[in-house]
């Protein structure tokens, strides 16, 4: 845990008590800070009581005399409407901000030479952090990982000056911290996402901007206009701005299998699955830049980055059979991400989509529709989708997913094809059959390792 001191002997309210809020309570509590804490559930509630958490109704508290606000980052802060506590805590000029503003106040008083690496985008945040923890632990670096993915970013070791910090940024958690400041900020891509949180688009791409504008040195990948427009604002700057791209020139450039530094070929991941296809090869290149800037050669990025073993539900490999490999994508709950899927194949595609449907559906997918062989639907978005594929693309109607990967195992196998893919990569959230993509991604591979126990000879 790192204890936060920068409220010792305040009044501080801490409101929404999952993982995180009973962190940031806990952390506030082992600096000294006087903490007030609260959550809409009951089952919030009593999870903080059982962790020795003091509960206060904020609705009826006199706010004058708290600090801060630390919210929750999945509380509203703005939009639709800002949550009660926050105008209550705007009402009585309260600030308020979140956990990782914490971390960075903490560090900015304890050890601000502390190396704390920070990635935020639309898509690729999670893939991009573990590549860069897992490259840096491979080098024998002492390594913290936390924040969007994994653990909470105040239950890490505290600081000391040799300790890396590798942080993955929400626009939740950015909104929350008005002073963040990474050693090394790392922006992937902004595509429309959370617009329920942020409002618009412009708003969304303004909170990822902050983790740029305040990072000492970063990374940017320029691959669509929104990223463009952030490096080019903060390239006359004192501090190096790294571009990345998979489309044309950039510091850092990934075509085909090969990262290239300012035109030296410098990996070739043809032979790391985990980081198959043009969305990983982005990841890469962002990696290995920010590492660059956190003082690291070559001979200790590439030899590990060739190693990475990949997360998972994130372009998975989960099995093989015959001539079939299986895919468990299940993150890609947006289209954005289920196109960067169907981008590493050329043909012979057999897709399991639906879920619950962002805005826009599955529109955006239409020029990679000649790769699929056939789309299995399931889920609440069967109707759309299905209007969206029309004729030009065989599909079915599954329902479920183990009526889904059933029905793709055989005319994948059946398909005379010198390699099929199966692959889940649903454009959807979750939410309207499983409990998060987790537990839906975790369904398929027991589906798929059924159908290979079921089909391989004893």
């Amino acid at each position: 845990m790192i204890p936060i001191t920068n409220f010792s002997g305040l009044d501080v309210a801490v409101f929404g008590l999952g993982a995180s809020g009973n962190a940031t309570a806990l952390a506030l509590m082992a600096g000294g800070a006087r903490v007030s804490a609260w959550d809409d559930s009951e089952a919030g509630r009593a999870g903080a009581q059982n962790a020795g958490i003091p509960l206060v109704d904020l609705f009826r508290e006199d706010w004058a005399r708290f600090a801060a606000l630390i919210l929750a980052p999945g509380v509203p802060l703005t939009h639709p409407e800002p949550h009660w506590t926050v105008q209550k805590a705007e009402a009585a000029g309260v600030d308020v901000i979140g956990d990782i503003e914490l971390f960075c106040r903490e560090r900015a008083t304890v050890c601000p030479d502390a190396p704390f690496i920070a990635i935020t985008g639309t898509n690729g945040k999670s893939t991009t952090t573990a590549l860069i923890a897992h490259i840096l632990r491979e080098a024998s670096r002492d390594v913290q990982l936390g924040g969007n993915i994994g653990r909470a970013v105040l239950t890490l070791e505290p600081f000391t000056p040799e300790r890396v910090y590798v942080v993955e940024c929400s626009s939740f958690q950015i909104d929350l911290a008005p002073t963040i400041n990474p050693s090394v900020g790392v922006l992937l891509n902004v595509t429309p996402d959370h617009l329920d949180r942020h409002g618009t688009i412009e708003n969304y791409a303004r909170v990822k901007e902050r983790l740029i504008a305040g990072a000492d040195n970063a990374v940017v990948v320029i691959d669509d206009d929104w990223t463009r427009a952030v490096a080019e604002r903060h390239a006359s700057e004192e501090k190096t701005v790294l571009t990345a791209s998979t489309l044309g020139p950039a510091d850092i450039t990934f075509s085909g299998t090969e990262v290239a530094y300012r035109g030296k070929p410098v990996a070739d991941l043809s032979g790391v699955p985990s980081l198959r296809g043009r969305h990983n090869g982005e990841n890469a290149g962002a990696a290995y830049g920010a590492l660059r800037l956190a003082g690291l050669r070559d001979d200790e990025i590439i030899p590990h980055m060739l190693t990475y073993p990949g997360l998972a539900h994130r372009m998975e490999q989960i099995g093989r059979l015959e001539n079939t490999i299986f895919i468990n994508d299940s993150k890609a709950t947006n289209a954005e991400s289920t196109e960067k899927a169907l981008a590493t194949w050329p043909r012979g595609i057999h897709i399991i989509l639906g879920g619950k449907a962002k805005d826009g559906g599955i529109e955006i997918l239409r020029p990679y529709f000649p790769r699929i062989a056939k789309a299995y639907l399931i889920g609440a978005a069967t109707g759309m989708f299905a209007d969206t594929l029309g004729s030009g693309v065989p599909h079915e109607t599954c329902g479920t997913m183990d009526v889904a990967v059933a029905k793709a195992t055989e005319d994948a196998l059946a398909s005379g094809a010198a390699e099929s893919v199966v692959l889940l990569s649903p454009a959807c959230a979750s939410y309207d059959q499983y409990k998060n993509f987790e537990e839906r991604g975790d369904h398929f591979r027991r589906l798929v390792a059924g159908e290979i126990a079921r089909r391989t000879p004893a």
